[in-house]
């Protein structure tokens, strides 16, 4: 069974064993969150899409807003549940963690859950699993590679991506390991021989191969246990974040969708009402406008919707540091027909409308076009140097200046050259992905 103790401990990747945290003015967790505030791939969320294309109007949330309120949520979850365990654990209290800590664990956890999306959300992800699976200029490197690397490739996944950005020494973040275990949903690779399909941290994957020996040290610092050979349990706290995600996609994607027309304020008001239950008053939405009302039914919806998670959470914390509990908690909160009914009218109507799809259809093409390009232009240096051209050539200088470029050729492994390809497209934001697109294909020249 694991111990709050551990799993709460404020190591933090990349210090020496031994390390003594220093800070007075912040906590650890505190300083978790700065770090993400302040760095470059989180910045660049603010031009990804969340789920419509970014409009001039200013109320379509992009990733980077998302991300801001999923840790508001998270905090507030976070803190209630710290709370919670305190008092259950009088030892707890011992090692100094106090309920605000905890909160700021889910809320720096939350506030990364996204970091790792690549460009135009979902269908980005499988742009770049389906150029490896389905494009020759892919699928030539199979071959080079090992079966469980191929996986990686084959299977983009955003989350694992989120992992490797937030160990990477060049991001520089050096997060605590109770962060990084919080934000892992999935705590296992990409390649195994079963998947418990009743096990919801099993349904994707949480680390590439090459960050194998990074979540091992993670896990074991915090006393994580495993589910089989391959599957470590989640960190309970991961728990809260995946809550507190699918409580403000539910509720926050709807509300856009009410303000872009795509679904009627009547039936965004029936939708929210039996979540609301008692504290639904036809009667006060007199006198204001819809924008109005919507913001005061979406600030009332997520209110309950934390509170019933909280005590879901407290009811099966136990289970989960023993690992017999391993649902979503929005599941099985009482709103949880409410948000499945939701679910079924976002697919619907926002999710599958003309705008979304247009921006999916557009996003196929452009990162497969990038991918395709890069790729072959490196597969030609390294693997077909007669058809290495001046074009490869060209194009190759397009790559960032720390992009490995040196020490390949036919009798080396290519897989952390393929990651840092993917590391590059994946980084990017949508608006940038396009203008290179539109570049290398000749459609725009730079200037114009």
């Amino acid at each position: 069974m694991m111990k709050w103790e551990k799993l709460l401990a404020r190591g933090r990747f990349g210090d020496e064993p031994g390390f003594i945290p220093t800070q007075i003015t912040r906590s650890e967790f505190e300083v978790d969150y700065d770090r993400i505030i302040f760095s470059a791939p989180f910045r660049n969320l603010q031009d990804k899409t969340q789920v419509f294309p970014l409009p001039e109007q200013a109320f379509v949330h992009t990733r980077l807003t998302h991300s801001l309120e999923v840790s508001s949520v998270g905090r507030s979850l976070g803190k209630s549940a710290g709370e919670f365990l305190l008092e259950k654990y009088p030892n707890l209290q011992k090692t100094g963690i106090s309920a605000y800590e905890v909160g700021a664990i889910v809320a720096a956890a939350a506030l990364t859950h996204d970091i790792g999306n690549p460009p135009f959300g979902h269908a980005g992800e499988e742009a770049i699993s389906d150029f490896f699976k389905f494009h020759d200029t892919g699928k030539c490197w199979e071959s080079h590679v090992r079966g469980e690397q191929w996986e990686d490739l084959c299977n983009f996944e955003g989350n694992a991506q989120g992992f490797r950005m937030l160990v990477s020494k060049s991001n520089g973040l050096k997060l605590t390991y109770a962060t990084l275990a919080a934000f892992t949903k999935y705590p296992r690779p990409s390649f195994i021989p079963h998947r418990d399909i009743a096990r919801r941290s099993q349904k994707k994957y949480g680390f590439f191969i090459n960050q194998l020996v990074d979540f091992e040290q993670m896990g074991t610092f915090l006393g994580m246990e495993k589910s089989s050979p391959e599957c470590w349990l989640r960190h309970p706290l991961a728990f809260l974040v995946e809550a507190a995600d699918d409580i403000c996609y539910s509720i926050i994607d709807l509300e856009d969708g009410c303000t872009l027309g795509l679904v009627s304020f009547e039936e965004t008001v029936k939708l929210l009402a039996p979540i609301l239950k008692d504290k639904f008053d036809p009667k006060k939405l007199k006198n204001r406008t819809n924008s109005q009302n919507l913001g005061a039914l979406r600030a009332l919806a997520i209110g309950e919707l934390i509170r019933e998670t909280v005590e879901v959470f407290a009811q099966y914390e136990e289970s989960m540091c023993k690992g017999n509990f391993d649902k979503a908690l929005t599941d099985i909160i009482p709103s949880a027909k409410a948000l499945q009914q939701i679910t079924m009218v976002s697919i619907d109507k926002i999710y599958r409308s003309k705008v979304v799809l247009e921006k999916e259809a557009a996003g196929f093409q452009v990162l497969e076009g990038l991918l395709s390009v890069f790729s072959q232009a490196l597969y030609h240096q390294f693997y077909l140097p007669e058809r290495f051209s001046g074009q490869d050539k060209s194009i190759l200088r397009l790559l960032p200046e720390d992009f490995p470029l040196k020490g390949w050729g036919a009798e080396v492994n290519p897989y952390p050259l393929l990651r840092s390809l993917v590391d590059f497209i994946s980084g990017m934001t949508d608006k940038y992905a396009v203008n290179l697109y539109r570049r290398v294909k000749g459609i725009s020249f730079p200037g114009s």
